[in-house]
């Protein structure tokens, strides 16, 4: 009988061979209409089994970059265009409502996040968190900006989940993850930076109950993070005047 172990390491296997071959795609060295390697050929190229092999293409096709033809083979398509709703994630907004409903979004995802991280995470992914906490600590202590330690922090525990869905996510939005940057761009100004040392306090609960293996104390850790963010910046919609249409703030 197959373990979970073994599935999951097969999932890792297919995800290694569906980047390389979306790169392949990308890249130009398969182009539209052009037919993918034979099954046997791909298994040879990555080492892989037979399943992990059809696993890949079953993503690529689920993607819309290739087609099977019963009989002939697999086949190059054209990708599917991004979805109009994923703009609302990346286009430049000068409302702070938007950085309420993303950390709304965030905090649901996060926070079951941090409880497979506290559930799966490996010894060099602790560490890597870890990491994270030291140099977001140290540019903290040094009085310069913390936005990309606090969002590699973040990124470190979306990883810890082993599930690259997490990660992909997150990466999506980029350093709008950590608001505090689209906040800068809306006027030039942070009135957040003095808060690194509650962030940090913040953070390093959420770790250490990943640490513990207790994925209770992680989601609790990390919703009060986040709601502690959420509340943080419906205070300063009161304080400042920058214009809002969020009729929940």
């Amino acid at each position: 009988m197959e373990t979970i172990g073994s599935k999951q390491a097969r999932r890792s296997l297919s995800a290694d061979v569906v980047e390389a071959l979306r790169e392949d795609i990308s890249g130009g060295a398969y182009k539209l209409g052009d037919k993918l390697p034979t099954e046997p050929a791909l298994i040879e190229r990555f080492s892989v089994s037979r399943t992990v092999i059809r696993e890949a293409i079953a993503a690529l096709r689920a993607d819309g970059l290739v087609e099977s033809r019963h009989g002939v083979g697999v086949f190059v398509t054209q990708p599917r265009r991004a979805v109009p709703e994923l703009q609302l994630l990346t286009q430049v907004n000068k409302k702070i409502s938007d950085i309420i409903e993303e950390l709304e979004l965030r905090t649901s995802v996060e926070i079951e996040a941090a409880a497979l991280a506290a559930e799966r995470c490996s010894p060099a992914q602790e560490a890597e968190i870890q990491a994270q906490l030291d140099a977001f600590e140290k540019l903290m202590r040094a009085g310069e900006a913390t936005v990309q330690a606090d969002f590699e922090f973040h990124m470190a525990i979306a990883r810890a989940t082993n599930n690259a869905r997490f990660e992909e996510f997150l990466a999506h939005l980029g350093r709008r993850t950590i608001p505090r940057s689209k906040l800068r761009n809306m006027d030039g100004t942070d009135d957040i930076e003095n808060r690194d040392t509650q962030l940090h306090r913040e953070h390093m609960a959420v770790a250490e109950a990943i640490y513990a293996r207790d994925p209770r104390a992680a989601r609790e850790a990390m919703r009060l993070h986040l709601g502690g963010s959420l509340q943080r910046y419906r205070v300063l919609t009161r304080r400042r005047n920058i214009p809002t249409d969020d009729k929940s703030a």
